[in-house]
């Protein structure tokens, strides 16, 4: 079969794109913008990729054309593909119809951590030797690559709650019938398609009805909002997980540093292993994901073991360079949760030396200025803030930022932001782009400054 994907070059679509051509079809697609990484891994599978939203690439003759939710009515190709009756489908549908059914599907859900638990998910499984399919909105570092058929019967996808393609507006994940459900947590975000948390865990509720009865639901056991999803209807054995000793499956660290970890089970068997994370956000996600790797059939103590050999995920609090003593990361935090508990984490393990940020609000959410409140406190661990915004931001941002006081500087320029950044930094410190998007290469263009000066 010939398979065309709209939108391909998205973390989503590009796995979808992956997996359809390891089941052995034709596959081609287009997209708006087309550039690595996705685009030079998409080509290294043999993918063509066309640039561009116009109508005339369907002269391919496709079999299907299987449409992100990055397009809309009023798009050139999506309006040819109406108008010939060409068969279409939404990302998830295809997903489910192709490669999850007849899988244990491991769902990893929730506003924060999605990545990280699904990659260390995928890897216990891996290490227990499961050959696990998995479908990841980011690259563990232990595959190198977002998405892989496997050649096992358990398939791992990060779930998210947001909608389907623009002819299917319900969450993504209730296309993708779990044996087992991960919650890590339940926040509000995208503020562009739900008004509310109510309207959200509307969505989470529509995941919890298609779960079986035999399977598993693990949840967080400090979430509010988790257990007044769970009281609105749970027809499946559920067990909570966390950081604090009454959940089921919990852990906690053995040093200051956070280096050491042991988790415990719910029959109160204890492991504990070495590993190269830190952050308690991190640990709970590694407690989620040993539990549900226990759905799965793998023994407690190796799952647990396995995490010691877990290398990361691009893009999560990822180490790209480090020039005379200073070190620079990659993170993907783009919401104040998420933002707070990494630099907590991160100032736990590193307790000497400054942090210095840079940030790039470029989710419809924080664009929206719904978290304009909560962002000056989620960066209070940093010693100095570096924020590129841009004239589409709400009129309060800069309001919001106004407790920071002088640590804290806007820019509308990436290279002005660069220069005045490269100014400040000094042996010891560590500088943490944060950013859901490309920063426009800011992390790119200081790393080249700095091993020109510096190094």
């Amino acid at each position: 079969m010939h398979v065309h994907i709209l939108g391909i070059c998205g973390t989503f679509m590009g796995g979808i794109a992956a997996l359809a051509k390891a089941a052995g079809h034709r596959v081609t697609g287009s997209d708006a913008n087309v550039y690595p990484p996705m685009s030079t891994q998409l080509k290294s599978l043999g993918i063509d990729i066309h640039e561009g939203h116009d109508r005339d690439q369907l002269d391919i003759g496709p079999d299907c054309v299987v449409i992100g939710n990055a397009l809309s009515r009023g798009v050139d190709v999506v309006e040819a593909v109406l108008d010939s009756d060409m068969p279409y489908l939404s990302g998830p549908q295809w997903l489910a119809d192709n490669v999850l059914r007849g899988q244990h599907v491991i769902a990893v859900a929730g506003t924060h951590g999605k990545t990280t638990t699904s990659s260390l998910l995928a890897w216990i499984l891996e290490d227990a030797g499961l050959e696990p399919g998995f479908l990841i909105g980011g690259v563990p570092a232990n595959f190198g690559v977002t998405a892989r058929f496997g050649g096992g019967k358990v398939f791992v996808v990060e779930a998210d709650e947001y909608d389907t393609a623009f002819f299917d507006k319900r969450a993504k994940f209730v296309h993708y019938r779990p044996k087992t459900v991960v919650l890590n947590n339940l926040e509000y975000d995208h503020a562009d398609i739900y008004d509310d948390v109510d309207a959200i865990l509307w969505q989470f509720h529509q995941l919890m009805r298609t779960v079986p009865g035999k399977g598993r639901v693990l949840y967080n056991e400090t979430d509010a909002n988790l257990k007044t999803l769970l009281g609105q209807g749970c027809w499946t054995r559920s067990e909570t997980f966390g950081s604090v000793e009454k959940a089921a499956w919990s852990g906690e660290f053995l040093d200051a540093t956070e280096r050491r970890l042991k988790i415990t089970s719910p029959r109160g068997n204890e492991a504990t292993t070495r590993w190269t994370m830190g952050g308690r956000h991190n640990l709970e996600n590694a407690v989620a994901a040993v539990s549900a790797a226990s759905a799965a059939g793998v023994r407690f103590d190796k799952a647990v073991d396995a995490l010691s050999r877990f290398k990361g995920v691009k893009r999560r609090m990822e180490r790209t360079a480090t020039i005379n003593d200073i070190a620079i990361f990659d993170d993907f935090a783009h919401h104040p949760t998420a933002i707070r508990r990494t630099l907590a984490g991160f100032r736990r393990r590193y307790p000497e030396g400054r942090i210095l940020v840079a940030m790039e609000p470029r989710s419809n959410t924080m664009r929206l200025g719904v978290h304009n409140d909560t962002l000056a406190d989620a960066l209070a661990e940093a010693d100095g803030v570096w924020v590129y915004r841009d004239d589409a931001m709400a009129k309060d941002f800069d309001k919001a930022l106004a407790p920071l006081g002088e640590r804290c500087k806007g820019f509308s320029d990436y290279d002005l932001l660069v220069s005045d950044l490269s100014t400040a930094v000094t042996h010891g410190d560590s500088v943490i782009f944060m950013s859901n998007g490309a920063f426009g290469g800011a992390r790119q263009t200081l790393t080249a400054l700095l091993q020109r000066t510096r190094s």
